[in-house]
């Protein structure tokens, strides 16, 4: 009606109109911060027992990350003590590896020295042998007659020739026969290396005769005499080495057999030329360094 369009609102679709101030909520607001306070606390709390885990969690990480550094420490310390004693043991046994090697290598050349004296005490008993033998072959008549006497003992060879093969009796000169034997011996004494030729005249007890006393006036000059004359045959007439020869007189002081008896001083009246093998240089030196000093 025209009457009343002045009291007609119009209102949009969906949109009614507003209701009195008495059909508010009121509470809603308080509710809202209630629910925000809530969950704020809640957030907080949860909040503070993450940050409390994370913490605990954080103070045990660091706690064992301490551990494994003393862990570290201990270890690396552990580690170079066990080398010191490792290098110590090491340096122990290689000591004992150097004292071992030295007593090998000793031992090695105490055995190529032993080796070699050996072969060279075997060579020397081959030369020895082979001398006697052929010693035994230039003079076996002789032998034989009981005129010589050939003997090896200790790596020596000895020959005693009675007086009566090499010098009239009571003579100091070599005789005929006396000469022609020592030729034949002299062939193998020539020959001989590495040995001294001791020729030692001996006598029996009788002193000389009156004929020979103004030549010889005791059986000392007597047995130097024939020691002398046997040697210079040797070296001048036989070709043995000057060198290796020497000359003794013993008179009567070392017989073999009893004067009481023909025989026996006849064995006492000998020439005894025995083989000695060489000192050493050394041996040599000590022995006239001795000498000196008496």
């Amino acid at each position: 009606m025209p009457g009343d369009s002045d009291n007609k609102t119009v209102y949009a679709k969906g949109i009614g109109p507003r209701q009195g101030s008495g059909g508010s909520k009121p509470w809603v607001p308080w509710l809202v911060t209630a629910l925000v306070v809530l969950i704020s606390g809640a957030a907080g709390y949860f909040g503070f027992n993450a940050w409390s885990a994370q913490k605990t969690r954080a103070e045990g990480a660091e706690k064992s990350a301490a551990e494994a550094r003393a862990q570290v420490v201990a270890t690396e310390q552990a580690r170079k003590e066990l080398e010191v004693k490792l290098s110590e043991q090491l340096a122990v046994k290689e000591q004992k590896l150097s004292a071992l090697e030295d007593e090998r290598t000793r031992l090695s050349t105490e055995r190529d020295q032993l080796s070699q004296a050996v072969q060279e005490k075997e060579a020397e008993l081959a030369r020895l042998k082979a001398t006697y033998e052929d010693i035994e072959q230039k003079l076996k008549a002789e032998i034989t007659d009981g005129e010589i006497r050939l003997s090896q003992a200790e790596g020596r060879i000895q020959v005693d020739l009675v007086d009566k093969i090499l010098f009239d009796s009571g003579e100091a000169n070599l005789s005929e026969r006396g000469a022609e034997v020592l030729a034949r011996l002299g062939t193998v004494l020539s020959k001989v290396e590495g040995r001294s030729i001791l020729v030692s005249g001996h006598t029996d007890d009788a002193p000389p005769s009156q004929r020979l006393a103004a030549t010889f006036p005791t059986n000392w000059e007597l047995s130097v005499a024939r020691a002398v004359n046997v040697v210079r045959f040797l070296g001048e007439k036989a070709s043995v080495p000057p060198g290796r020869l020497v000359a003794a007189g013993h008179s009567d002081t070392k017989p073999v057999a009893s004067n009481a008896t023909p025989k026996g001083r006849a064995r006492n009246r000998r020439i005894e030329i025995l083989l000695i093998p060489d000192l050493p240089a050394g041996k040599r030196n000590e022995a006239k360094a001795d000498a000196s000093a008496h």
